[in-house]
């Protein structure tokens, strides 16, 4: 029915990546990451994990008059840390092993 698929092999290969995605994740989540807007004005920074450490704002930054230029600031440099994350994450995710007999899996 399956051809030359092997369900021994597939079970190796699923347990292996599952220990290599854990792994990946670990080291992931001890970095920092850290993304700016404003030239600098504004920084926030990043666990792997995406949760938030830590928000920077410096003194130039800050105008009663225009709260929302602040704001504005605050997410562009949140989304700018988030897309550090991403990358990383992206780069860290273990390949997918070629998967012969399995449509859509290399096969």
């Amino acid at each position: 029915m399956f051809g030359d698929f092997d369900l021994n092999a597939l079970m190796q290969q699923a347990q292996k990546l599952q220990t290599d995605l854990a792994a990946a994740q670990e080291e992931l989540g001890q970095q920092s990451f850290t993304g700016t807007a404003g030239g600098g004005l504004v920084s926030v920074t990043l666990s792997g994990k995406g949760e938030m450490q830590e928000v920077e704002i410096q003194p130039a930054a800050v105008d009663p008059d225009d709260i929302e230029t602040l704001q504005a600031l605050v997410v562009a440099a949140f989304r700018a840390a988030k897309a550090e994350v991403d990358a990383a994450t992206a780069a860290t995710l273990p390949e997918l092993p070629s998967m012969p007999g399995m449509p859509g899996f290399g096969g």
